[in-house]
């Protein structure tokens, strides 16, 4: 099941949206996994820890820009989502994509996702659009 983006995701900064919207073209890749080789599987993988790591830069970088006072907590919530990713992704490299794994890739794929920004990322963009 894929994730998809729509207008009811958007937190109104265009670079966030962007990118939100590229992680999900580059997630749905991973989901769709099936017939797919293994090198193409980790591929994908490896793109998007990359990505990840690139896109909760730039959100910490807007809210220490603009002293969002939630940052704690939301800098928290990447750091344990980059190490559970990679826990992912090591899982991914070492066994393919079984039943076991496809259960964790939709929690953190698209349930993750999907929570933290409608409740995470729409409370940091309403307070750090209008500094930025």
């Amino acid at each position: 099941m894929p994730i998809v983006w729509n207008d009811s995701l958007s937190t109104g900064i265009i670079t966030i949206d962007n990118q939100h919207k590229e992680l999900f073209k580059r997630i749905n890749e991973l989901l769709d996994s099936s017939g797919k080789t293994k090198e193409t599987i980790n591929e994908v993988a490896r793109f998007l820890q990359s990505y990840i790591i690139n896109h909760f830069a730039t959100e910490e970088n807007y809210m220490n820009r603009t002293k969002y006072p939630d940052y704690p907590a939301h800098k928290s919530a990447h750091d344990r989502y980059r190490v559970e990713f990679n826990q992912l992704k090591e899982k991914i490299e070492k066994e393919g994509v079984g039943l076991s794994v496809s259960v964790q890739m939709n929690h953190l794929l698209i349930d993750w996702w999907l929570n933290h920004i409608n409740k995470v990322d729409k409370k940091m963009a309403d307070f750090i659009k209008d500094k930025i």
